[in-house]
């Protein structure tokens, strides 16, 4: 595999210069990374849907998250709407910008990270995002934020090894509590900016996910209420 750039450099320096880099430093024709993120799609064991874009959403998105197109961050931003995973249950980010995924990379972070970037969710409340330093000891590296625990939970690898392990089996094994019988036709009803919201809440005790009520609701409104739930179990 050719070298790439590290997660920390592409997103948390990068991103707070001074200089924002213009669309020809950041568009690289010599080492452009889609090529490998499209061969880990034809070797992914999961089925794996490419959400298309048109070019200026692909410019604006790519210019905003200021990565270049040499790592695979850049390269979905620069290309793809997103990326939909094992029918739809995990969304990466990209340009958005699509009838079925409208949020973009740069924007969905807008007012919602703090030194982490969001970069994929999961259909029922559960988000991956680059540890920028407040998440744990090990900049660069996913963390998940887990809908049954509110916490951030440490992936052990970098954006490039999330998605090849979120195209392999392995994603089945790490889902399997997390999903119900007939999950997959719930889930493709979804757009990229809906999850399924569930009560009881997964993070309390209850029936099993099967019996438990079941409804569509917008990620940013999910999102913000487990934020919000997480700080008053924590007492805050």
């Amino acid at each position: 595999m050719k070298s790439l750039q590290p997660a920390r450099q592409l997103i948390f320096v990068v991103r707070h210069q001074e200089h924002m880099r213009d669309l020809s430093e950041l568009i690289d024709r010599k080492e452009p990374a889609w090529p490998l993120v499209q061969g880990w799609i034809k070797d992914a064991s999961v089925p794996v849907e490419v959400l298309p874009t048109d070019p200026a959403a692909g410019d604006a998105a790519l210019y905003a998250t200021q990565v270049t197109t040499r790592s695979p961050m850049g390269a979905i931003a620069h290309n793809a709407a997103g990326i939909f995973i094992d029918n739809g249950w995990l969304r990466v980010l990209g340009a958005g910008k699509h009838t079925r995924f409208q949020r973009s990379l740069p924007e969905w972070n807008e007012g919602r990270s703090n030194r982490f970037y969001l970069v994929a969710d999961d259909a029922v409340g559960g988000f991956f995002a680059i540890n920028g330093g407040s998440l744990g000891e090990d900049p660069g590296n996913v963390y998940f934020y887990a809908p049954d625990s509110l916490r951030w939970e440490p992936c052990g690898f970098g954006f490039s090894q999330f998605l090849v392990w979120a195209m392999s089996e392995k994603l089945h094994e790490f889902y399997d509590p997390l999903r119900w019988e007939d999950w997959a036709a719930e889930v493709k009803q979804l757009s990229g900016d809906q999850v399924i919201g569930i009560y009881p809440f997964l993070w309390a005790k209850g029936a099993p996910i099967k019996d438990r009520h079941r409804g569509l609701v917008p990620v940013a409104e999910q999102y913000a209420l487990q934020l919000a739930l997480q700080q008053q179990l924590d007492g805050h």
